[in-house]
């Protein structure tokens, strides 16, 4: 039986190049931005430049990581995202040149929606109980897309975490207990011959809603805390509302009242990064964790549930306890910086993006070079996508 703690010893996250206002949008719209700025929550979506990726970001996410801990004792890299770019080899396998993984390790690609990298954290989590001595490198990132003119547009956005998982872990500990659910439902998905995602909202909120009710109920039965027992709840934020939506949905579930001061208290600060990056799928969760603790004063020894939600669907309710100490290990600074130096696009900029297709024709494609991230994918040359560091 495991007898140390398990958990995050590291965090980190980054994002794109561009980011769009959403004021810019609704103006092309013909709608009052309040529509976006209040109505779903949404102030701004990150926006890949023609030259950035998953890889590219998850690589600027966990580049931070390496550079404080090493790479010593990391025999496993799980990259979670359902926007990988090979339909066969791991987005993760890409980022070793850039980034100097080792070599012995085992890399794999994670895919269930928005839960992938919960998954991934769980399965880390269950490798280092067998042996202590190793580190896991989790990182989820995503690049949400949605058709032009539909009404997931505006909830477009990207991002990147990446988690240092280890035993004895400087800033947050793993419960043991999880609560899950799962149903083959279509709210959301993307065929492989898309590439931006079909979603059905009304399904999907509704989906959700069920989901994180009934990992609650299963993780009550399998012996956790109770609701009054948290100091904060992170959700999974395909938009900031979505997350008060849930948890006045939870409250109510369970017979207590839906004080909408009590829940800005529960979840407002895990929503600060979300509102103005934009959904990262599965990042969102994460960056709602980065959030919450670089917004919020003092949460050692305090517990933090945790609500996972990927469509189609799963769901999973766990928790997890900050460590004492865990605000030296922050990067806030950092972070804040991610989100601040995204350089503004004009509509039009952003439309073409959005319209560009990938190569596919094998011929040599060299991208134009836009961002100004610490990676970039330069080419595109034999089906094979070359990238490099700044």
């Amino acid at each position: 039986m495991t007898t140390f703690p398990i958990g995050i010893d590291d965090l980190s996250f980054a994002t794109t190049h561009y980011a769009l206002d959403h004021a810019v949008l609704a103006e092309r719209l013909g709608v009052d931005r309040d529509k976006f700025y209040l109505g779903i929550g949404q102030e701004k979506m990150s926006v890949a430049a023609a030259d950035e990726d998953i890889v590219t970001i998850a690589a600027a996410a966990a580049k931070p990581i390496l550079d404080r801990h090493g790479t010593e004792n990391i025999r496993t890299v799980l990259l979670a995202t359902e926007t990988g770019v090979d339909q066969s080899k791991a987005a993760a396998l890409y980022l070793h040149s850039l980034i100097g993984l080792p070599n012995a390790a085992r890399v794999v690609e994670l895919k269930q929606a928005c839960y992938g990298g919960t998954a991934g954290l769980q399965f880390a989590a269950g490798l280092i109980a067998r042996d202590p001595a190793q580190r896991v490198l989790v990182i989820a990132a995503d690049i949400a897309k949605y058709d032009l003119d539909s009404p997931g547009e505006p909830t477009q956005g990207a991002a990147a975490v990446a988690m240092l998982v280890t035993a004895d872990p400087a800033i947050l500990r793993l419960d043991p207990i999880s609560g899950l659910y799962s149903a083959d439902i279509m709210d959301f998905w993307r065929p492989n011959y898309r590439s931006a995602a079909i979603v059905d909202g009304k399904t999907s909120v509704n989906a959700y809603q069920k989901a994180a009710q009934e990992a609650w109920s299963d993780y009550r039965r399998q012996g956790g805390r109770e609701l009054t027992e948290f100091a904060a709840f992170c959700y999974h934020q395909p938009f900031t509302k979505m997350a008060y939506k849930a948890h006045r949905h939870l409250l109510e579930s369970q017979g207590h009242t839906a004080d909408a001061a009590e829940i800005e208290a529960a979840i407002g600060a895990t929503t600060r990064y979300n509102r103005t990056v934009g959904n990262s799928y599965t990042a969102s969760l994460y960056l709602g964790l980065a959030a919450l603790l670089d917004d919020t004063a003092d949460l050692t020894d305090q517990p933090l549930a945790m609500i996972s939600y990927g469509s189609g669907s799963v769901a999973e309710f766990f928790s997890g306890t900050v460590v004492p100490g865990y605000r030296e290990h922050l990067r806030t600074e950092a972070n804040r910086a991610a989100i601040d130096s995204r350089e503004p696009i004009g509509y039009e900029h952003y439309r073409a993006l959005h319209e560009a297709g990938s190569p596919s024709d094998g011929a040599y494609h060299a991208m134009p070079e836009q961002t100004r991230r610490p990676y970039r994918l330069a080419a595109v040359s034999g089906h094979k996508r070359i990238y490099e560091a700044r």
